[in-house]
């Protein structure tokens, strides 16, 4: 069964952070994610969650600067350290919240940055957080983002070099994180990629393209797709990462069929 999990990154943004929580709850969701909850005590973002009803999806560990342009560290040599500590922030965040699935990013990689020694690091980052997170249960995901449109310089663009990254990690709770609009201007034929690639992911996300909308603005079968990752097996959550393209609630007419 389709179960899907509201942004609150993206979604219902007219509102205070806190109060999404409600939005996404009277709307339906039994689940929410986030790019960052740390800009909340970890304790008010559990009460908020707990208070609605709403599970804690999933986050991203602290990304570095975001307001600047930041989109992670973990493959930076120079953040090593940064990167240790914000283990511990996104892991005491978990621990307050019950969320289990944590989204590490890798980053931007510099200009004439030697692609070796941040792969070498990004590998051995993700393998310590991997280790320091297992005995709560928590699984890592690594997500490949388009380079085409929305972050020219992240550092990894496809399924195949995360899966890379992962398989050098080594570690069981280590996922990918398949984002359906990412995948679908980097590589196309998703439906066929979540198939082959299902053992290995641990959470989807989903959104439109072109322009990141909600599902059925675009050029992506959506009502098919998710039925398909159902018959597929897939029992975790779908993330609703999408910018809306009008009012949040006036365009959640394709979700009406999944929402409680």
């Amino acid at each position: 069964m389709t179960r899907l999990a509201a942004s609150l990154t993206m979604l219902f943004t007219d509102l205070p952070f806190l109060d999404r929580f409600a939005a996404a709850a009277k709307a339906g969701f039994k689940a929410i994610e986030c790019v960052s909850p740390y800009g909340e005590p970890a304790e008010a973002v559990a009460a908020a969650a707990l208070r609605h009803g709403l599970m804690v999806a999933l986050f991203n560990l602290p990304p570095g600067n975001w307001a600047a342009g930041e989109r992670g560290i973990a493959a930076d040599p120079a953040r090593v350290e940064e990167f240790r500590q914000s283990i511990d922030t996104a892991l005491a965040y978990a621990r307050a919240t019950g969320c289990r699935t944590l989204h590490v990013m890798a980053g931007k990689i510099a200009p004439g940055a030697d692609r070796e020694v941040w792969t070498r690091t990004l590998i051995n980052n993700v393998r310590i957080a991997a280790d320091m997170v297992a005995g709560d249960g928590i699984t890592l995901v690594l997500e490949p983002i388009n380079t085409r449109i929305d972050i020219p310089t992240y550092f990894y663009d496809t399924t195949a070099a995360v899966l890379d990254v992962m398989d050098a990690v080594g570690r069981d709770n280590v996922k990918l994180l398949y984002d359906v609009y990412h995948m679908q201007i980097m590589e196309g034929d998703v439906a066929r990629a979540i198939e082959r690639l299902l053992p290995r992911i641990g959470h989807i996300q989903i959104a439109d393209n072109p322009g990141r909308h909600e599902p059925g603005t675009g050029e992506l079968n959506f009502p098919w797709l998710l039925e398909q990752i159902d018959t597929l097996g897939y029992t975790g959550w779908i993330g609703c990462e999408y910018a809306p393209a009008t009012a949040t609630v006036a365009g959640l007419g394709w979700a009406r069929r999944y929402l409680g």
